[in-house]
């Protein structure tokens, strides 16, 4: 895990698609979710980041939902992909892995240059 605080715009940026790939790996609710991200090292990512995140990724068909009774209070709400959040999580995976490709090697060479 890093401790390394990371830019609040950058995580916006790149939380549905971490969420999309936690939940293509299992069904799960909203805060095991929160702790998976933060298991991941972004840490100060907030609960008050995820839940709005989770709604939308709903709104827009990319996930699906079912209330289950808990015993440890109300009902949890468990997320798990639709086709169509099967189908984004490629795509928004591409998509990841080609500006990637064309911004890491920019940032290593400026890192690598001497001041």
């Amino acid at each position: 895990m890093s401790s390394t605080s990371h830019d609040s715009q950058l995580l916006k940026g790149v939380l549905s698609l971490v969420l999309l790939h936690l939940l293509a790996e299992s069904e799960s609710y909203g805060y095991e979710l929160v702790a998976g991200v933060r298991k991941l090292g972004l840490v100060d990512l907030s609960e008050g980041t995820v839940y709005p995140a989770l709604s939308r990724l709903e709104r827009d068909g990319l996930l699906l939902s079912r209330k289950v009774a808990s015993t440890e209070g109300p009902p949890r709400k468990y997320y798990r992909l639709s086709a169509t959040g099967n189908k984004q999580l490629a795509v928004r995976t591409q998509a990841w892995s080609s500006l990637v490709a064309i911004v890491d090697p920019l940032l290593r060479t400026r890192s690598e240059t001497p001041a």
